[in-house]
């Protein structure tokens, strides 16, 4: 039995990434992206005093992410992109 957090990300090779991306719609590819994206912005913007622009910014990727999330839930709910997420 093997646990999932145990588990090594192995990369895909190109082929089979684009095999995977033509099965996918072009719009779900994008917020993908944009979700992506936005989840680093986050992730960038951490901290206990930000700057009045810091948090502006924050603000604003948190809603890139949620308008992102919001098509990818649509499409399959298990699709979603945290900001903590290590993936």
């Amino acid at each position: 039995m093997t646990a999932s957090h145990l588990l090594v990300p192995v990369p895909i090779p190109d082929r089979v990434a684009a095999l995977i991306g033509s099965c996918i719609p072009p719009h779900i590819l994008e917020a993908e992206f944009d979700a992506e994206c936005a989840a680093r912005e986050v992730r960038r913007f951490r901290g206990p005093r930000l700057g009045i622009e810091d948090q502006a910014d924050r603000e604003h990727a948190l809603s890139e992410l949620a308008r992102a999330n919001k098509l990818l839930a649509a499409h399959h709910p298990l699709l979603t992109v945290r900001p903590g997420s290590s993936w």
